[in-house]
């Protein structure tokens, strides 16, 4: 039988006039979005994944993008003229074998954006472990505001727009750069594809356990980014972070650091955070620059917009203007939103998963609701976060709650027992420490747990990567009938 051991690399090309384009791992929010791209400049897309399930799958129902559920060499038949293989297809994929076996050309998801997308455009890449959604976000809301209609791919939901991508006749195109691997024939970072001439990096830390050895191997994708930046571009670099400061001490273009401090490029200070934001003083150089408001609170949402500021700035766009641009941003999908309020509960949803995130995101709530009892309820669920690289680091992350819940992570297969992140021992710890925890093997269990205990003015929110169930509607829809 053929392997997709045997993939031709000179067959990794895009062929001169493809109609049909089918897609690998549609479902995945980038995949998907890239599917309706390329549906609406006219090519026939189709596309199969494991999971065929809301929202993704609703939205290519919605675009008239055939998806068959689960892979099989069948997908193939009839033969596309170009395959774009997502990063969670496995060379022993049944239909990347059979991939193999007709010798169809392929790409990676990178690639056909670059490709199709990027080309022809100022490509404004957002990169860093933490942040890259909330900032590319933002970057794109702004621009738009301010009239400079960019394209855009981001792998979060922008309010504005009810979407995660744009298609734009701008010169502008903001895509939030990935350090995961690109395909299983490209193990390469995302973001050298994305052809940057100006990027941001908001932070480096140590993430993606499955495919970095340790912090060495993150910085050195990093270095890579660096690399490739051109002479003539700009780095938008959080000098908060001394391993950012390290990793583009080499580089050969322009670097503007950003940060807390006074003596950078740009500095923020005189922080005011409340349920409605933050607002903030920036300088530029040491020189007072203006007065800014974020719609989402917490420090490390200020120095989003910080470096947002930073990039307006060098693409020549006035104070006023970027003051504009900033306050119109209405949030993203998934980042501190608020879901809901029922008896003056307020159930929000949140994204952060690796520790640095979910210190950063609870420190946010807890100043912004000081005069609130606080609830955060986790669920470790990421590569990483499922193994026991952060075992001791989740334990100090959650102090300004008042009451902490773990959800029970489902195993990684193939990865030893003595590998793997122990729900049961953080509650441990956290109680330990004097800090109310409880561990919950299923969702029901939470769900009912906090409609006992929960009462008016209470903050509950839900930190995952994930969808959990359906806590988010179904903690609401249960809240509501203490109230009936």
């Amino acid at each position: 039988m053929p392997s997709a051991n045997l993939l031709d690399p000179s067959l990794n090309i895009f062929p001169e006039h493809p109609r049909h384009i089918h897609i690998m791992g549609i479902c995945g929010t980038g995949m998907a979005s890239l599917a309706g791209m390329l549906k609406s400049r006219g090519y026939h897309v189709s596309g199969s994944d494991q999971n065929v399930y809301p929202p993704m799958s609703d939205f290519l129902e919605e675009s008239a993008i055939a998806v068959q559920s689960g892979y099989s060499p069948d997908n193939l038949h009839p033969r596309p003229d170009l395959v774009v293989v997502g990063n969670v297809i496995t060379r022993k994929n049944p239909e990347a074998i059979e991939l193999a076996a007709l010798g169809i050309p392929y790409v990676s998801f990178p690639q056909a954006l670059r490709h199709y997308f990027l080309n022809g455009k100022t490509s404004l890449v957002v990169a860093g472990t933490h942040g890259k959604t909330t900032t590319s976000s933002l970057l794109a809301t702004a621009l738009y505001e301010v009239g400079l209609y960019p394209g855009f791919m981001i792998g979060g939901l922008v309010q504005k727009f009810g979407r995660n991508f744009n298609i734009s006749e701008g010169d502008y195109f903001v895509v939030e750069g990935d350090e995961y691997d690109t395909a299983f024939f490209d193990k390469g970072p995302k973001f050298l594809h994305y052809q940057p001439h100006i990027a941001i990096i908001t932070s480096i830390e140590f993430d993606h356990a499955d495919i970095y050895a340790d912090l060495e191997a993150v910085k050195n994708s990093f270095r890579s980014l660096v690399g490739i930046m051109p002479q003539d571009g700009s780095l938008i670099a959080c000098f908060d972070d001394p391993v950012v400061r390290e990793v583009v001490s080499e580089a050969q273009c322009q670097v503007l650091g950003y940060g807390l401090r006074s003596d950078l490029d740009w500095s923020l200070s005189e922080l005011s955070v409340s349920p409605n934001g933050t607002d903030f003083t920036v300088s530029r150089k040491g020189e007072a620059y203006g007065k800014f408001h974020s719609v989402l609170p917490g420090r490390h949402n200020a120095l989003n917009a910080l470096a947002v500021i930073a990039v307006m700035h060098e693409l020549g766009v006035e104070l006023q203007q970027i003051d504009r641009g900033i306050s119109s941003f209405q949030g993203v999908k998934r980042r501190q939103e608020v879901r809901g309020e029922v008896g003056g509960i307020i159930v929000i949803d949140d994204f952060a998963h690796h520790p640095t995130a979910v210190r950063e995101t609870v420190e946010a709530l807890g100043v912004a609701y000081e005069s609130r009892r606080l609830v955060i309820v986790f669920e470790p669920r990421t590569n990483t976060s499922r193994r026991k690289v952060f075992q001791d680091a989740y334990v100090e992350v959650f102090d300004p709650a008042d009451e902490v819940i773990i959800k029970e992570a489902e195993p990684l297969k193939n990865v030893p027992a003595e590998e793997l992140f122990s729900c049961p021992k953080l509650v441990d710890e956290l109680n330990g420490r004097g800090q109310k925890a409880l561990y919950f093997p299923v969702t029901d269990q939470i769900i009912e747990h906090i409609a006992a205990t929960a009462r008016q003015g209470d903050v509950v929110a839900i930190l995952s990567n994930g969808g959990f169930d359906n806590i988010h509607s179904r903690l609401i829809e249960r809240l509501n009938l203490n109230i009936s």
